[in-house]
């Protein structure tokens, strides 16, 4: 049931470790997969067996969905990976950032699907798996715009979801916990606040990228037909604490 063969998938932000990490597991599982990004570093995946597609997805007017369609002769897996941080405190973050943060995260997201779901809607199935956080839970700190927008990503999943789960189209989100990626690095660094994230982790770590790869397949695959609309927590622990 968890077998992906000649399924064709997309992955966006795949040029980042957690997006890399979530295309390594559809592809090790069978599926052939395309990845967006606007990196010039993207294009070496091509030897890793990845079909890489260079477009900004905050571009209105991007085809890089389309190409990657006609590249991959279909689509049957949507994995919206791509994202930013900025952090700044909220009394005096900067108004250039939010903006750029909400497009990025949130309005390219509904963007790349709206690109996408017309396939899915005519064959009568498909996947769509967005990127949440531990922020589309609780507001974080000095992170505001990031928080607003996973809280939008969780939502549009659930609204999207009920729309189209009796179409055939499955849509659920993954929430990444503290995963050490350079995303993160600037906590890490941080001796006070990465003890004391450790310390709420009952796993006591951070995570791995690799440790998305099954939540991924998952959500991909025959055996969550019957899921939809959830935002799945890869978080060690976090979220029961």
């Amino acid at each position: 049931m968890f077998r992906l063969d000649g399924k064709a998938a997309i992955v966006t932000g795949a040029s980042g470790e957690l997006g890399r990490a979530m295309a390594d597991g559809l592809k090790d599982f069978g599926a052939r997969v395309a990845v967006i990004g606007r990196s010039e570093s993207l294009l070496r995946l091509a030897d890793d067996g990845f079909i890489p597609i260079r477009g900004d997805l905050t571009d209105e007017d991007s085809d890089a969905v389309d190409q990657a369609i006609e590249q991959l002769g279909g689509l049957d897996i949507l994995v919206t990976a791509h994202g930013m941080v900025v952090r700044s405190p909220a009394e005096s973050f900067p108004r250039k950032e939010w903006t750029q943060t909400l497009e990025v995260n949130l309005t390219s997201v509904i963007r790349t699907i709206q690109a996408a779901v017309p396939v899915f809607l005519k064959q009568g199935h498909g996947k769509i798996i967005n990127v949440a956080s531990m922020l589309s839970f609780s507001g974080g700190l000095n992170a505001c715009a990031y928080a607003a927008s996973k809280g939008g990503v969780a939502q549009l999943t659930k609204a999207l979801a009920n729309e189209w789960a009796g179409r055939g189209i499955n849509v659920n989100a993954i929430a990444p916990g503290y995963f050490a990626t350079p995303m993160t690095q600037a906590i890490r660094d941080d001796p006070q606040r990465n003890q004391q994230i450790l310390d709420r982790l009952p796993v006591g770590q951070w995570g791995q990228p690799q440790e998305l790869a099954g939540a991924v397949v998952f959500l991909s695959s025959e055996a969550s037909d019957y899921i939809h609309g959830i935002i799945l927590p890869v978080d060690g622990g976090w979220l029961a604490r």
